[in-house]
């Protein structure tokens, strides 16, 4: 039996990885991460679960990475650390891993394998062909699995762009090769399965930077993702056309430019370039900045210059800033501050919003409908998206004429059973999220987000008392301590009548030799939480400590 198990990204953004599976060897598709959301104060980074895959190790025979996004990539360094097996990528996006391995301690401990687009990997059962996918970033794939059942296809994450800058189409002659020999199923990317028509060309992009690189007459910083390169590229392009001096700014886009231009796919005039000390030696209109920060990370740089903290470039009246990607869901707060911070300093800002100034990486409807008539699978499972997304795709799929029975709408954990070309759900398995706060994987569960998020919300309330352990008198107390809560001159009444609960308690309690802390805590906590809600609506964190002399 054949099994396809989604680990994570089905019914969310990020967290991808997908488990193949038959008879005793297993197949990973990417392994990556998702960014923290309000809901997990402190958290740096979200990983899928290993379960799984911990419990069927010994079957593991590789890691194949479809291209170098954080949410494909991003979990392997943990994911190594636990399971040291051969990893399959291009050789961008291995540069990509190379770097976060490092800042990991692990490159020499790395089997890392470059393939290219039409090269074959065997791995036990399984011939695995990759096709390159035109994406926004470079040196994407999709994967052609080869296994006894019949094929699998993997879009990856790819558009269909007619004209791309960067000359990667999404080849489509090779998914049209394999829906004529016969597709068991299709796994393919859902992300704008909302949207209709096409995605924008990376050319029109191109012509309306074209434009802004014309009119502007002060200094032109771009905000991009650090992943990028084809924009990267073009805006480098443009710099050199314009003859503007460029200026790489950011650490993650340092380093991902320094990988593509080793690997050639950024390039630029020696003289073009110049370092961030340099700036003050050029007139303003020919300079122009790439740095980071589009989506109003709080410590990325262009934040810092937003907020007049970043040490080497101080925004002014007449400079031009470009954010040339997206809004994220979920970050349109964090960017609209920062345009508003630029404009206070006299800058113009040109978005997604006012400007054709970015496209999406991911296909439309149109795009999609396209895909699905190349390939004509036999099955059909929408992956890569939130829910609402794989139901659009799934529409898609049925109002071009697939039967229902055929198109599955598949979450993470379900395990997906393909046997004599029949297709039927299995029993599913544990699947989560693994919470990266520091040093900590998974040490971090939903008690304590609970109380992180009390103490952000509503601050915290310490009563401390000393009781005799025999007899169960109070020797020093109750002292109320309380931060974040209310104002301790103006709510001090609060406080005071906190006290009185908490000495109507000890009278009320039996005090059974030893005194039972435990019980005596937990009935304080009860009252006090019932107190603060009824006088003041709100629920802090309440912590009692008693210690028994």
């Amino acid at each position: 039996m054949l099994k396809i198990i989604p680990i994570g990204g089905l019914g969310e953004i990020g967290l991808n990885m997908m488990a193949i599976e038959y008879g005793p060897d297993l197949l990973i598709v990417d392994a990556g991460l998702m960014f923290p959301n309000d809901y997990m104060p402190g958290i740096d980074l979200v990983i899928p679960d290993f379960t799984y895959i911990r419990e069927n190790k010994e079957k593991l025979k590789a890691l194949i990475l479809t291209h170098g996004h954080e949410d494909h990539i991003g979990a392997i360094p943990f994911f190594l650390k636990e399971f040291p097996l051969p990893v399959f990528g291009t050789s961008f996006t291995l540069g990509l891993l190379r770097a976060k391995l490092k800042e990991h301690h692990l490159p020499e401990k790395a089997e890392l394998r470059e393939i290219k687009a039409g090269d074959i990997t065997r791995l036990g059962p399984f011939n695995v062909e990759y096709i390159s996918v035109n994406h926004s970033i470079v040196d994407g794939v999709g994967l052609a699995i080869d296994t006894p059942e019949g094929i699998l296809l993997h879009s990856g994450d790819f558009r269909i762009d007619p004209t791309p800058v960067d000359s990667q189409f999404t080849d489509l002659i090779r998914f049209a090769h394999f829906g004529e020999k016969g597709v068991l199923a299709f796994f393919s990317d859902s992300t704008n399965a909302e949207k209709e028509g096409y995605t924008l060309s990376e050319k029109d992009v191109r012509k309306t930077l074209d434009d802004l690189f014309q009119t502007c007459r002060g200094r032109l910083v771009v905000a991009s993702f650090a992943s990028n390169i084809t924009r990267i590229q073009q805006v480098i392009s443009l710099a050199v056309k314009f003859g503007r001096k460029v200026v790489f700014n950011g650490k993650s886009m340092i380093t991902n430019v320094g990988i593509a231009k080793e690997q050639g796919f950024i390039h630029i005039p020696e003289d073009s370039e110049i370092s961030e000390r340099q700036i003050k030696q050029f007139p303003d209109q020919k300079i122009l900045i790439i740095t980071t920060g589009s989506q109003g990370e709080p410590m990325s740089a262009l934040t810092r210059m937003a907020r007049g903290k970043h040490k080497g470039i101080e925004i002014k009246s007449g400079d031009t800033i470009i954010l040339s990607s997206r809004f994220i869901p979920g970050n349109e707060k964090a960017i609209t501050s920062v345009i508003n911070s630029l404009y206070r300093l006299g800058a113009d800002v040109v978005y997604e919003k006012v400007s054709d100034i970015h496209t999406s990486g991911h296909a439309r409807r149109e795009e999609l409908k396209l895909m699905l008539s190349l390939v004509k699978p036999r099955y059909f499972v929408p992956i890569h998206g939130e829910y609402r997304h794989l139901v659009k795709h799934a529409q898609i799929a049925s109002e071009m004429g697939m039967p229902d029975d055929r198109i599955l709408i598949a979450e993470d954990g379900n395990v997906i059973c393909f046997e004599n070309h029949q297709m039927h759900m299995g029993e599913s398995v544990a699947t989560g999220r693994i919470l990266v706060d520091g040093k900590g994987v998974g040490d971090i569960g939903e008690t304590v987000l609970r109380d992180r998020r009390k103490l952000g919300g509503h601050g915290m309330v310490l009563i401390l008392l000393i009781v005799d352990e025999e007899t169960g008198e109070t020797i020093y107390g109750p002292e109320i301590i309380s931060r974040g809560f209310v104002f301790e001159n103006q709510g001090q009444f609060i406080l005071e009548d906190a006290e009185c609960i908490v000495l109507e308690v000890l009278d009320e309690l039996e005090r059974p030799s030893p005194l039972d802390c435990i019980k005596v805590e937990s009935e304080i906590r009860r009252m006090l939480k019932r107190f603060f809600y009824n006088v003041i609506e709100r629920s802090p964190l309440i912590i009692p400590v008693i210690i028994a002399v």
